[in-house]
C-alpha cells in the first residue's frame, strides 16, 4: 500500500473539469494621468483638508478603478515621457496600487499629452493588448486627465485623437484645475480645455472640467455608466490536483509502518 501510494502521488494525477466561461464586462479601459509639476498645487479639498491635485485624483480613481470588476484596465502616466505603469489586467487592486505608487517627477515635469495618449492606445491595439487567449473587447476607452497644455512629447494631441477615432477608441478627457481667470496672486491654470474638449469630440468620447473634488467624484461616476457589451474571458479548465491525497496516504502508512517496528 505504501508503494502503491508514492507511485501514484508522484505521477501527478489531476481532475480537469470542463472549461468554464469567466463572466467579464467586454470593456477596456487605459487611463492616461497626468504627472507634470503643475499637480503638485495644493488647491483641492479632501476630508477637510487642502490637498494637492494628485492626491485628489489618487483617492477619487482609486475607487473608480476598484469599481471596474470585469473590465480589463490599465494605467499610463506621463510628463516628460509616457510610462506605462500597469498594462491591461482585470486585477483592479494591481492598477490601483500602481496609481498609488505614482510620484510627481517620476516621468519628468512637462506635459507631453499627445505622447501620453499615443501609448494609451497602443496598449490598448488589439496586436498588443489582446493576443491568444484575450477576449475580444466590445468596447475600449481611454480616459485622460491633465492639469496643463501640451509642452512636450513627439506628437500633438489632435493628430493622436485622429488615430483613436480610426481605431475606434473613444478619448474621454478631464480637465483639471480650479481657476478659470487669474486669482488674487495672478495664478491661472494653463489646461488646455479646448485641446481636451477637441479630443474627446474627434473620437466620440465626452470632455469634462473638474474644479472640486466633488466634480472629481462627479465626473467618474459618470464615465462608469459607459456601456459595454457581455463578453467572457477565455475558457479556463478548472484543474484540481489529487496527488497530495495518495501523497498523505502514503506518509500515514509510512507512519505506521515506523511505529509499529518500534513497538517490535
Amino acid at each position: 500500500t505504501l508503494w502503491a501510494a508514492l507511485v501514484v502521488a508522484l505521477a501527478g494525477p489531476r481532475l480537469v473539469l470542463p472549461a468554464t466561461a469567466l463572466p467579464a464586462s467586454g470593456r477596456e479601459i487605459m487611463l492616461a494621468m497626468d504627472l507634470s509639476g503643475s499637480m503638485e498645487r495644493r488647491d483641492f479639498s479632501l476630508d477637510g483638508e487642502t490637498v494637492n491635485r494628485l492626491v485628489a485624483v489618487k483617492r477619487v480613481g482609486a475607487d473608480f478603478i476598484r469599481r471596474r470588476a470585469g473590465d480589463r484596465i490599465g494605467l499610463v502616466i506621463f510628463a516628460d515621457q509616457a510610462f506605462v505603469a500597469a498594462g491591461l489586467t482585470f486585477d483592479t487592486a494591481s492598477v490601483a496600487r500602481a496609481l498609488e505608487d505614482a510620484t510627481i517627477g517620476l516621468v519628468g515635469r512637462s506635459t507631453g499629452i499627445g505622447d501620453g495618449l499615443g501609448l494609451a492606445l497602443r496598449r490598448l491595439d488589439p496586436k498588443d493588448s489582446g493576443g491568444e487567449g484575450q477576449p475580444v473587447a466590445s468596447s475600449k476607452a481611454v480616459i485622460l486627465l491633465s492639469d496643463g497644455a501640451n509642452n512636450a512629447g513627439q506628437t500633438t494631441p489632435k493628430d493622436v485623437a485622429a488615430l483613436a477615432k480610426e481605431l475606434g477608441i473613444k478619448v474621454y478627457t478631464i480637465a483639471l484645475g480650479p481657476r478659470d481667470m487669474a486669482d488674487a496672486d495672478g495664478e491661472q491654470d494653463v489646461v488646455d480645455t479646448e485641446t481636451l474638449r477637441e479630443m474627446a469630440e474627434i473620437t466620440g468620447g465626452k470632455a469634462f472640467r473638474v474644479k472640486t473634488t466633488d466634480d472629481l467624484v462627479a465626473v467618474a461616476d459618470a464615465i462608469d455608466t459607459l456601456e459595454g457589451g457581455r463578453a467572457k474571458a477565455p475558457p479556463v479548465p478548472l484543474r484540481h490536483d489529487l496527488w497530495p491525497w495518495p501523497a498523505a496516504l502514503a506518509f500515514a502508512c509510512a507512519g505506521l509502518l515506523l511505529a509499529s517496528r518500534r513497538r517490535g
